[in-house]
């Protein structure tokens, strides 16, 4: 029993031993630890100064070495700026010199320049004197000469001049005379060369005259169906169409009747359209009509571009070309207006070519000088009038609206191209062939010129010629002297500008014939 007493009491104290060197451990390890780290913290502050020592030296090292470096950049610079400062003053000092020696010249030029002042100077005065010596000596001659011929000297210039002016005046009148003469016969002669030049290079196929436009039918039964029931389709056909359709008894005809040429090809052509394809009613009618008013339009529009190009006129308005468009679709006696002003463009190109003027301004105003009779069967007033507005509104120059509004004589002519034209447009109208009337007008028209002429007393027979452009009027050689007939063809004439209306120009002759008849017998 004694040793498990023991081995307990051994147990016991070896727990108590235990417990005890585990508390001593416990308490002592934080001793250790602490011991430890300050070692550590002694060790890296030692390596810390070690390392921030050897950072000094080397930052003296670079200081020193960056302090030297700089010493010599500033060496460096100083040399540099040393040396620039050397050549500009060697530059100074080479400006100094060359100042110098332009003084030295201009002192050398100036000292030159008054010598030669100094020269000039007595050379003045010596030409004075001698100025002085010859005057005096002039004034002896003159007054001898005055003595011998007994005139002074404004009297001998006086009468020289009249002598002078005698002689000349007449052969300057003489002169003038001849010159006028000359002038006159080569002006006639070359304006006879340029006209004739101008019908030779244009011609134009004769015309005539389109009173009434036809539509041909297939059937007379197309009559009716153009009528449609109870005339509906006819009404609306005119209604639309702002024109009168005339059916009557000639058959498969039908008649187009309107005073606006455009509005009467448009129902032309509405009409072939319609009997082509056999629909004609009210709805048909409208849609048809629309479309060949589009086309028409665009067919003026093209006409018109065509005239410009082909007479090689750039840069006219658009809308002014429209209305050249529409000249295609309107005479003047039988004349197609469009042909006319072609005509008239061509040849007033070619004449103001032979003249060297501008043929493109010419070709301009010749195309545009019946441009208001595009429109004269839609507005009032006369085409002239019209044909200025358009011009004006458009912009065209004042070579061009002169032409215009002086073709026909209603004013005066401001530019040689003006009469150009209107010469043009008096050969385009006079020429034969060139336009035609109906058979009435043409016989009242003659009736009418000579029934004027016939009414002044010592007229005892008048002939109207060569279509009425011509008229000539015998008279009594007793009752009419040399200047009653002058006068009798100035006041015939002045009646027919008043009371007629007829194309081109009227000649009036006035024939005084007196024989004296004697028979030996």
């Amino acid at each position: 029993m004694m040793p498990d007493v023991v081995w307990v009491i051994l147990i016991i104290v070896a727990l108590l031993v235990g417990v005890g060197g585990g508390i001593a451990a416990f308490m002592l390890i934080p001793f250790f630890k602490t011991k430890r780290a300050s070692n550590e913290a002694e060790k890296i502050l030692k390596n810390a100064e070690i390392k921030a020592e050897q950072i000094r030296k080397n930052a003296q090292i670079d200081g020193k070495q960056t302090v030297l470096e700089l010493r010599q950049e500033a060496e460096k610079d100083i040399k540099e700026r040393k040396a620039t400062v050397a050549q500009m003053e060697n530059k100074l000092s080479q400006r100094e010199q060359n100042i110098d020696r332009r003084d030295n010249a201009l002192l050398q030029k100036e000292n030159i320049l008054e010598e030669k002042n100094e020269t000039l100077n007595r050379r003045l005065k010596e030409c004075d004197k001698k100025e002085a010596v010859l005057q005096e000596k002039i004034d002896s001659i003159i007054v001898e000469l005055e003595k011998v011929a007994q005139l002074s000297v404004n009297e001998a210039r006086d009468e020289i001049f009249k002598r002078v002016e005698s002689k000349m005046t007449k052969e300057i009148a003489l002169y003038m005379k001849n010159s006028e003469e000359e002038a006159k016969d080569k002006a006639e002669e070359e304006a006879r060369n340029i006209l004739s030049l101008a019908i030779q290079k244009y011609s134009q196929d004769e015309v005539s005259e389109r009173t009434v436009s036809v539509v041909a039918l297939p059937s007379d039964e197309m009559k009716g169906r153009i009528i449609g029931r109870e005339g509906r389709n006819i009404r609306s056909l005119e209604q639309l169409l702002g024109v009168d359709l005339i059916i009557d008894d000639t058959p498969e005809v039908i008649t187009v009747s309107c005073f606006n040429p455009i509005r009467r090809e448009i129902a032309t052509r509405t009409l072939d359209i319609l009997v082509k394809d056999g629909r004609i009613q009210p709805g048909r009618i409208e849609e048809v009509v629309a479309k060949v008013q589009a086309e028409m339009d665009a067919q003026i529009q093209k006409y018109g571009e065509e005239a410009a190009f082909k007479l090689g006129l750039p840069r006219i308005n658009k809308e002014l070309l429209y209305y050249v468009g529409r000249l295609k679709f309107r005479t003047s006696f039988g004349q197609n207006v469009f042909d006319h002003s072609m005509e008239v463009a061509y040849l007033s190109g070619i004449m103001a070519a032979e003249l060297g003027m501008d043929a493109n301004l010419a070709k301009r105003a010749g195309l545009l000088h019946d441009i208001g009779k595009a429109v004269d069967f839609e507005q009032e007033g006369s085409h002239v009038e019209l044909g200025s507005r358009l011009a004006k509104k458009y912009g065209e120059p004042d070579v061009v609206i002169n032409s215009i509004e002086s073709h026909h004589g209603d004013v005066p002519s401001k530019y040689i191209i003006a009469n150009l034209v209107q010469a043009a447009d008096t050969l385009s109208a006079a020429r034969p062939g060139a336009r035609s009337e109906t058979l009435e007008n043409y016989v009242k028209r003659i009736e009418q010129l000579e029934d004027i002429c016939k009414s002044y007393e010592g007229v005892y027979q008048c002939f109207a010629m060569q279509s009425g452009r011509e008229v000539r009027v015998m008279v009594v050689p007793e009752k009419i002297d040399d200047l009653a007939a002058y006068k009798l063809a100035k006041d015939i004439k002045e009646r027919i500008e008043t009371e007629m209306t007829y194309p081109g120009q009227i000649k009036v002759s006035v024939i005084r014939e007196y024989r004296a008849t004697e028979t030996a017998k």
